[in-house]
């Protein structure tokens, strides 16, 4: 820390919008003598004699950079030197298309509006994350140093004199993701979380699907969203990127040594027994208080998966699981959303639960019903798709229900044994040059729905035309289920980015194959894998590997006449978007190069497992 601390705490009675701000708020951590600094936006009458709930948020993305679009000047060669694209806000058009009522000088990306909040009788406590924006220290995002201060962020939240002392977690992504790992760690005053679209497993959830690393949207969203903020960095102002540093810039060494690089992190580490991916694992059973965990469909690539598997790995009494659709950044902060939050929030932090939360009346699991074409990207038309209730997930009369592929690209309920006969595709597919195999169903004969856990079994080889054959080798698998219409046309849903996404996908390398069927958290439907160093297991030439590839949940409402696809490719295709596993070091050509094929043949099955729900 080159330059001394300086305190620009400020406080300002805001009665226009019916709040007191204070910026630059700094909160001292029990284990550094630096602070995290954050802002607090509050009811005017709060006070010790008038104390409210708290809603925090800790991440990275700039407590005091706006979700809305600036109008001032700006200097080209900073907004360069920053590698932004836009001299604008967080994210001007995604705020275009909020809701009035969500909208204000204060709104930040992902965040609780703080006037809307504090209209509603709460206060709002967002803290800039250690290393980044106001807040000096190392830049170490996902880290357990950083959860750590988070942790010492909600217990400050707690024991504020205008605080009643419960404190709640809301936030969409990052600021959802976070919860878990805080939650875990049990900060005094913590009462409820609703991680919104925010995975729960680092590893598994956004770095390395199935062992891939997912490298793309991780370089996009550090050079973009992260690193422009971190602490000391010259040129935020003049790009209209937040605010400059309060104690000044810090030389390119400086920031440099003051960062761990997610893109760099991520590349050199593989396993989940490595120190860097162990030291951010936690135990989701350590969280105990009510949760309500929001997945979205269309979050095929990033957080769905983390916001079932959070649900089903936290030991709350009260835990709801609520799945919705629509792009990553919009429905929070939907009407119909933000009321939901509000009643959750309200029965857990102020013991107002007219909706009957605490009481059972509330199911504990609430279900988007993806049917018919709506189209992507499209709220209204997206309003079309029907909820249903469930008491549990999984579903509890699911029927497990085994699709067979077929050389001749079937995919059917018939279990014949097939002839010996293979069907080969070239490795190193990409989503610029895919190399795939797809297999279709005939025409479902009735109305079908799909709601759950979708595994694949399949027998894969590569066969390299390398002299000598390399010294490793090995595949990546890539599936996807996509849906076709009794009109012959592809179904896209929405997407995290608003892109068309397919039902479903997933992956598996397949030198991390080994299953752990003894693990508590193995079941049928879902393949537990440690993706542990001493997992690894060897890939030889010609060889046929019977493997079991995990599918992300969902759901798909199939009517009389559609089709189903089940697409299997050595690379990304079409859906992957933002996300693509393109890491030449990752993904070499000499480890991964060559043929790869599907076996058939007696006791040569490769089938598809589909979680079909019976009508109530």
């Amino acid at each position: 820390m080159p330059n001394s601390l300086q305190n620009l705490h400020t406080v300002e009675e805001d009665h226009e919008n019916g709040l007191v701000f204070e910026k630059n708020v700094d909160i001292p951590l029990k284990a550094s003598d630096l602070p995290i600094r954050c802002n607090v936006y509050r009811p005017l009458d709060s006070g010790p004699e008038k104390q409210y709930p708290v809603l925090v948020t800790y991440g990275p993305y700039g407590k005091d950079i706006w979700y809305g679009e600036y109008v001032k000047t700006f200097d080209h060669t900073i907004l360069v030197a920053l590698q932004l694209t836009s001299p604008s806000s967080f994210h001007a058009k995604s705020y275009s298309e909020v809701l009035d009522e969500q909208k204000s000088r204060y709104a930040a990306w992902e965040t609780p509006e703080p006037v809307f909040w504090t209209r509603n009788g709460y206060a709002v406590v967002r803290a800039d994350e250690r290393g980044l924006g106001q807040s000096p220290g190392l830049l170490d995002t996902m880290s357990r140093g950083t959860s750590e201060c988070f942790n010492d962020v909600v217990e400050w939240a707690a024991s504020q004199p205008w605080s009643s002392g419960k404190v709640g977690l809301l936030g969409v992504s990052y600021y959802a993701g976070s919860q878990w790992r805080v939650a875990a760690r049990k900060p005094k005053g913590l009462a409820a979380i609703i991680p919104w679209e925010g995975m729960s497993d680092y590893y598994r959830d956004r770095c390395r699907h199935g062992g891939i690393f997912s490298n793309n949207f991780i370089n996009f969203w550090w050079n973009r969203q992260v690193v422009t903020n971190q602490y000391g960095r010259p040129g935020r102002a003049a790009a209209n990127w937040g605010e400059d540093t309060i104690e000044g810039d810090l030389s390119e060494e400086e920031l440099l040594a003051n960062r761990q690089d997610q893109n760099i992190d991520n590349e050199i580490n593989r396993f989940r027994d490595d120190e860097y991916y162990a030291s951010k694992d936690f135990d989701l059973s350590d969280i105990d208080i009510p949760v309500l965990s929001v997945a979205n469909w269309g979050g095929i690539l990033l957080h769905l998966r983390g916001n079932v598997q959070g649900y089903l790995g936290v030991s709350s009494k009260d835990k709801f699981l609520r799945f919705i659709v629509g792009r990553h950044d919009l429905p929070f902060y939907y009407k119909e959303e933000v009321e939901i939050q509000k009643s959750f929030l309200d029965a857990y932090l102020k013991g107002n639960d007219s909706a009957g939360w605490s009481s059972g009346k509330v199911a504990p699991v609430s279900i988007c019903l993806r049917q018919g074409d709506v189209g992507f990207n499209n709220p209204e038309a997206e309003k079309r798709f029907s909820r249903r209730e469930e008491s549990e997930w999984p579903i509890a009369r699911t029927q497990y229900t085994k699709y067979l592929l077929s050389a001749d690209a079937g995919l059917s309920k018939d279990m014949t044994p097939q002839p010996v006969s293979k069907v080969s595709y070239k490795a190193l597919g990409s989503l610029q040059q895919p190399s795939l195999v797809q297999f279709t169903t005939a025409q479902f004969d009735e109305t079908t729905e799909i709601t759950g856990h979708v595994t694949a079994h399949l027998n894969v080889s590569v066969d390299s035309s390398a002299s000598p054959l390399p010294e490793r080798q090995d595949i990546d698998i890539f599936v996807t289920l996509r849906h076709i219409s009794p009109q012959g046309a592809e179904v896209f849903y929405t997407g995290s980015s608003g892109d068309n996404v397919p039902v479903c996908k997933g992956w598996l390398r397949v030198s991390l194959r080994k299953v752990n069927a003894d693990h508590p958290q193995h079941r049928h439907y879902l393949p537990y894998r440690q993706y542990f160093s001493t997992d690894v297991q060897p890939v030889i030439n010609g060889h046929v590997y019977a493997v079991d590839v995990e599918l992300w949940p969902t759901n798909v409402v199939i009517d009389k006449g559609g089709k189903l696809i089940f697409e299997v490719s050595s690379g990304d295709t079409q859906g992957s978007g933002l996300f693509q596993h393109t890491n030449p070091k990752d993904r070499s050509k000499s480890v991964f190069g060559g043929q790869n094929s599907l076996h058939f043949g007696p006791g040569v099955e490769n089938y598809i497992t589909l979680p079909i729900i019976p009508p109530k």
